[in-house]
């Protein structure tokens, strides 16, 4: 797994900008093989951290959500590995996730909604959660839940054991 141990850990993440420029400098540092699962309530910035990674990795664009389509292949620009970007939402099972027949070997894979799957497609994985304020407990209306509101984001490594 390629990105620097520096990005292990809890962050608060001011604005979607920065949380796109968070998602560059670790996409500068992907390899071919390696797998991100992020996991975080609708608008938390997965997409958003995906495009700074797709940013970083120098892939085509643009990157959006791939909830309707389950998954986009991104090819590199400047011959990298490709960005396969995954929302495994609408998956029933990891068997439906390896029916994709995403070659995780050649490519950097971004998996939304993944976590609960992951083991079944790699080894090791960056588990990267996000969180946003919600509307009432956090005494965030719900009305100002799109603004550009802190994130929090954490980085953890992940190896089956």
């Amino acid at each position: 797994m390629s990105v620097d141990p520096a990005f292990l850990g809890r962050r608060e993440i001011a604005t979607a900008d920065d949380m796109e420029h968070l998602g560059l400098r670790i996409g500068e540092q992907l390899k071919p093989g390696d797998l991100l699962v992020l996991t975080g309530p609708l608008g938390a910035g997965k997409t958003t951290f995906t495009r700074g990674l797709a940013e970083g990795l120098g892939v085509r664009g643009p990157v959006q959500s791939p909830t309707f389509v389950i998954a986009r292949t991104h090819p590199s620009l400047v011959g990298r590995a490709p960005l396969v970007h995954v929302d495994a939402y609408r998956l029933g099972s990891a068997a439906e996730l390896d029916d994709l027949d995403i070659d995780f070997a050649r490519s950097v894979v971004v998996i939304e909604w993944g976590r609960d799957m992951a083991d079944a497609v790699a080894d090791a994985w960056w588990d990267i959660e996000l969180s946003r304020p919600v509307g009432g407990a956090d005494g965030v209306a719900d009305d100002e839940l799109d603004a550009d509101a802190p994130r929090i984001v954490e980085i953890s490594r992940v190896e089956r054991a």
